[in-house]
Formats: structure tokens, C-alpha cells, sequence
């Protein structure tokens, strides 16, 4: 009998891929509704991500600021058409349209480059520089999590952005994505270069962060000014 040890081996792991993300579907939440992004919805989205005072909002972004819809509306519906991505139009529950009867979109999300084999994909978003971290945002994030994680099966839950924006690396952070390391010289964007943050949540963990979400979306969390009781870090570290 060999006295060799076998190396350690990782778990064993169900055979059942992921589901690939469907554009044909819808979210609904307290605060916001998500469903397949199509060209009309451009348009209204439009407005809240424009003009001088939102333009801090595409620093580190790969495309934008953008001075002309026409310019904004190319890149949208490219994104629209990649197979790559499977992007979402976030639209207001409590005024879901427009005076003008356009649908009020005031974000938009995606899934990026999933891999079902594997059980891996990555969320994106854009939405109004107004309405971050505030309840439309945060649930629009927890209806993308619990979508990948119990309809489409994914195991892994990942995030990226620039290492230098630190708005949206406290974002992952605060909405229960641990960090995990910085990939020097990953991109080239916009001339510059981008170190690139990877943040992930895991279906293991899902259950409790689920709970957190719950309970801070849960009305009894805010005042009559709206403003929260508790933050959605303290209701993980219960």
C-alpha cells in the first residue's frame, strides 16, 4: 500500500448548471420594478444619468458622459444587443411612468458575462446619482441577488469596479460582498489605467444576507422623514 498522501481535492459540486439570465421576466419590489430593458426605455432613463450635475457619475465608467441622447442611446443599445450581458430597466413601483406616460426608468442593471457552467456571473448598475444608497437602490440590488441566486442557480455573485472608486467599493461592502483582491493593471479605460477591485457573495452565505436585506427594506426601518433606523450593516452583524 502507497504511504502517499493525496493532495486535498475542493468539495464536490452538483452537475445541475445555472440558468442563463432572461430578459423576459419581472421583479417586482416595494420600491422598484425590473424588467427587460428595450429601446423604449432608453429615452426616459436618459434624463437622470445627463447633464453637468451627473457627470461625476461616469468617471469610472467605460462609456459617458454623454452631452446628446443619440450618443447615449448607441451605447445602450449595443449593450442591449451583446451577448454578453442581459441589462434590466429599473422603473419606479410608486410612479411607474412619466407625465408624458413614458416609463419612468430610473436605473438600469445587468447581469455580465455569466458562465452556467460554472454557476458564476456578475451584476452591474447605473442609477440615478440622486437615488443612491437610498431604498430604490438597495432593493433594486437585492432583487438582482436573489433572482441569480434561487430562479437561475448561480453559486458565485460577483462585483468589479475600479479600485480608485471608492463609492462603489463601500457599496459592495455595505450590501454584503466581500472583497477579494485588486487585479493591477486589468483595463484600459478611457486612456487611464484601472486596477480593478473583485468583490463576491456566495450562495452559502445568501440566506443571512437575504435576511439583512428584508429587514432593512422593511418599513418599520424607516422614519416618517424616510430616513433609516439602522444601517443595513447592522442587521448582518446580529
Amino acid at each position: 500500500m502507497s504511504s502517499e498522501r493525496r493532495p486535498p481535492l475542493g468539495p464536490i459540486v452538483g452537475k445541475t448548471p445555472a440558468l442563463h439570465p432572461s430578459l423576459d421576466i419581472k421583479l417586482s419590489g416595494r420600491y422598484v420594478t425590473i424588467v427587460g430593458m428595450t429601446t423604449e426605455h432608453i429615452a426616459p432613463l436618459y434624463p437622470h444619468i445627463a447633464g453637468d450635475k451627473n457627470a461625476h457619475a461616469w468617471d469610472y465608467m467605460f462609456d459617458g458622459p454623454f452631452d446628446e441622447l443619440s450618443d447615449f442611446q448607441a451605447i445602450i443599445e449595443a449593450e442591449i444587443n451583446s451577448p454578453d450581458l442581459a441589462v434590466y430597466a429599473i422603473i419606479s413601483a410608486d410612479q411607474p411612468t412619466t407625465p408624458g406616460g413614458a416609463p419612468n426608468v430610473i436605473g438600469c442593471a445587468s447581469y455580465n458575462y455569466s458562465n452556467p457552467k460554472n454557476r458564476s456571473v456578475e451584476v452591474g448598475v447605473l442609477m440615478a446619482p440622486k437615488l443612491q444608497r437610498t431604498p430604490a437602490t438597495t432593493e433594486a440590488m437585492y432583487l438582482m441577488a436573489r433572482h441569480a441566486f434561487e430562479d437561475l442557480g448561480y453559486r458565485r455573485y460577483e462585483w468589479k469596479c475600479d479600485a480608485l472608486n471608492t463609492s462603489s467599493y463601500r457599496a459592495a461592502l455595505r450590501l454584503g460582498f466581500s472583497f477579494e483582491g485588486i487585479f493591477r493593471q486589468h483595463m484600459i479605460i478611457k486612456g487611464r489605467n484601472r486596477d480593478t477591485a473583485w468583490f463576491s457573495m456566495l450562495d452559502g452565505e445568501w440566506p443571512s444576507i437575504k435576511r439583512a436585506f428584508e429587514e432593512w427594506l422593511d418599513p418599520s426601518n424607516f422614519g416618517e422623514d424616510g430616513l433609516q433606523q439602522r444601517k443595513l450593516e447592522d442587521f448582518r452583524s446580529q
